[in-house]
């Protein structure tokens, strides 16, 4: 394996979650994008919300249960700015030693996490 090409999010509104994902967290939307399956250029993994009507019966959204991590400049003013839009967090920012991160859900309960390391990696270099 080379690496990871996309992550598949389930969500119950499309639109809502193109909406959601777009314009309130401001991501690259692929112009490739159908009806069926919006996807979310992030550099180095796709985020791809699948729609459950377009997909089939048997597909459920049940939300991520662990959070994709979003990495931004500055959690504290990536947090300002979506509280802004009305998004809640789940918990006041954390410092983990290494990085900053804060928890929060889109409108399918996927959890997402605001995320920036400010430590060098075990090999010395820095993120």
């Amino acid at each position: 394996m080379e690496r990871a090409d996309f992550v598949a999010v389930p969500v119950q509104d499309l639109k809502r979650a193109d909406d959601f994902y777009g314009q309130t967290l401001g991501l690259n939307r692929n112009p490739n994008s159908s009806d069926r399956w919006v996807e979310y250029e992030l550099g180095n993994v796709t985020l791809a919300l699948v729609s459950p009507e377009a997909m089939g019966p048997e597909f459920k959204a049940e939300g991520h249960q662990m959070p994709i991590g979003l990495r931004v400049p500055d959690v504290e003013a990536a947090r300002a700015r979506l509280e802004a839009a009305g998004v809640e967090f789940l918990h006041e920012t954390i410092d983990s030693g290494v990085c900053h991160l804060a928890s929060f859900s889109d409108p399918d309960g996927n959890r997402l996490q605001l995320h920036r390391r400010y430590a060098p990696y075990a090999d010395g270099s820095t993120p």
